[in-house]
């Protein structure tokens, strides 16, 4: 089986996670600057078949899109076009980046380190994935 890898989009750093290859368990990858964000998962998908990517699908709480929708919206086009054979899946990502505050505080992090954007990112990434994951279940 090939790894689900989702993406937190961000305007300058994304957020990654990654699956098992048994699809059981999503754990943080990386966070990298978004405009690498391409080569770094053509990179990646040479080291590691995927079978599809999900992307955070930026809404606000009262469901409405976000101002980041737009340029998840290009990426997904532009991934699309350029790798049609992977498919790449929005899902609603509201309130993960509250819930990866509230995990990393549970966890016992510092506040130095709750503070770490990039860390945020990746938290928040695997927290997309395991929602995507307990959805496809149901």
């Amino acid at each position: 089986m090939a790894r689900i890898l989702s993406i937190d989009y961000g305007k300058k750093r994304t957020g990654i996670a990654v699956t098992d290859p048994l699809q059981i368990i999503a754990g943080g990858l990386a966070t990298v600057s978004t405009s690498e964000l391409f080569d770094w998962l053509k990179d990646y998908m040479a080291k590691e078949p995927l079978e599809r990517i999900v992307i955070g699908e930026p809404r606000q709480p009262n469901g409405q899109p976000s101002e980041n929708m737009e340029r998840v919206k290009e990426f997904v086009n532009r991934w699309r076009k350029a790798v049609p054979d992977i498919p790449i899946e929005l899902y609603d990502e509201r309130f993960t980046s509250v819930l990866a505050h509230q995990a990393m505080l549970a966890g016992g992090l510092k506040k130095k380190a709750r503070q770490d954007k990039a860390l945020v990112d990746e938290v928040s990434a695997t927290i997309l994935l395991e929602d995507y994951l307990r959805a496809r279940k149901r």
